[in-house]
């Protein structure tokens, strides 16, 4: 599908917009899924990616658009050439095995693409948890592992439970409840349980009130954000995604909030000692400094429930308690109950009919990577 073809298709909705050429945007643009995964696929090739890993890292990154978080798909690419020039990302790099005992498996992620690293670690741990029931697997030194929610998806396509700790080296974002300033990043947990002969239950959260990467994506469209999400650089509240995304007058950031006040700064604190001690890819303790790179450890659980012997029952008793919410009567001004995994369901089937809106500041920060990779020595 063209972008001729999602012009036709928004003329006939009675759309009034105008859709502009891939290699000289003017605006915000609508750009159809499979001519953006190519597009993405060339400029991951170019820092030195293989045509397979380019491949896959740009089909992860525009899934994530697809899914609805754009905060975790193309708009990372500028930081991911970023982060290869500086050095900080190594493409063409693979997990390396420093433990296998079976259902413990200890891998360094040796600073590769997350998207390819991530995929690996998911995939030794699913084939040993289908061995021995269960398997722990410690993840560390990845670059950015993208959207979490992507590994638990593989892990209930194969009937399997999954839970996700997953920590972020790079600039400290989040405040600590009672904090005034920014000490670790967004540190997302994530939770995916197969549900049998229905879609699978997926909930994958940043445990900041809301994700660094929706903070760029409201910032590049001139958006204010809702009250409670960010305190500036001195600390106060503000509604200015801005304080987090550039530097402020006085050349600091401010920070996120995390979630739930010290219910969320304890989840936060829980997925950096899991995620991070753990595993052994480390924690956040020192200044903030401009490097690029993101880098992940990830601590997961897989558990079998067919090896644990509570197979049928499992089932029956999540389809009964799905059902048992899905009665409840819809709140006043609501949609009605939603659960974890069906937003981006419905946003997946709704993109990939019509394409992905790509703000124009975005799309000029993916030119520029690009330019830059085109023009280095």
């Amino acid at each position: 599908m063209g972008v001729a073809h999602a012009l036709k298709t928004l003329a006939h909705k009675g759309a009034l917009l105008q859709i502009h050429r891939l290699e000289r945007p003017l605006m915000s643009q609508l750009i159809p899924a499979n001519d953006l995964r190519q597009h993405i696929t060339r400029i991951i090739a170019m820092t030195g990616s293989a045509p397979a890993e380019a491949a896959q890292v740009a089909e992860n990154l525009v899934m994530a658009n697809l899914s609805g978080h754009d905060s975790h798909g193309v708009g990372m690419v500028p930081r991911y050439v970023d982060a290869v020039l500086e050095g900080g990302l190594s493409p063409n790099t693979g997990v390396k095995v420093l433990l296998d005992t079976g259902p413990l498996l200890n891998l360094d992620g040796q600073r590769g693409y997350g998207q390819i690293t991530g995929v690996q670690a998911m995939q030794m741990g699913i084939e040993r948890a289908k061995q021995h029931g269960v398997c722990t697997v410690a993840l560390s030194r990845s670059h950015h592992l993208g959207r979490i929610g992507h590994f638990a998806e593989m892990a209930v396509a194969q009937g399997l439970v999954s839970v996700h700790f997953v920590n972020v080296l790079s600039r400290p974002v989040v405040a600590p409840f009672g904090g005034g300033d920014g000490r670790f990043g967004t540190n997302p947990c994530c939770i995916g349980v197969p549900m049998g002969s229905r879609a699978p239950f997926v909930l994958d959260f940043a445990t900041s009130r809301v994700a660094q990467g929706k903070m760029r994506v409201a910032h590049n469209k001139g958006e204010q954000v809702p009250p409670g999400y960010l305190i500036d650089e001195h600390g106060h509240p503000t509604t200015d995604p801005g304080v987090v995304v550039v530097p402020q007058s006085n050349g600091l950031f401010g920070a996120l909030m995390t979630f739930g006040d010290h219910k969320g700064f304890g989840m936060a604190m829980a997925c950096e000692l899991l995620g991070g001690a753990l595993t052994g890819g480390g924690t956040w303790h020192r200044e903030a400094d401009d490097k690029r790179a993101v880098l992940n450890s990830m601590l997961t659980m897989l558990i079998d429930p067919v090896r644990l012997g509570t197979q049928a029952t499992f089932e029956q008793e999540a389809l009964a308690f799905a059902d048992w919410l899905r009665q409840s009567p819809d709140a006043p001004g609501s949609d009605g109950v939603k659960l974890a995994g069906e937003p981006e369901r419905t946003a997946r089937a709704e993109r990939e009919q019509s394409g992905i809106w790509i703000d124009d500041a975005t799309w000029a920060e993916i030119e520029a990577a690009e330019k830059k990779l085109q023009t280095r020595p």
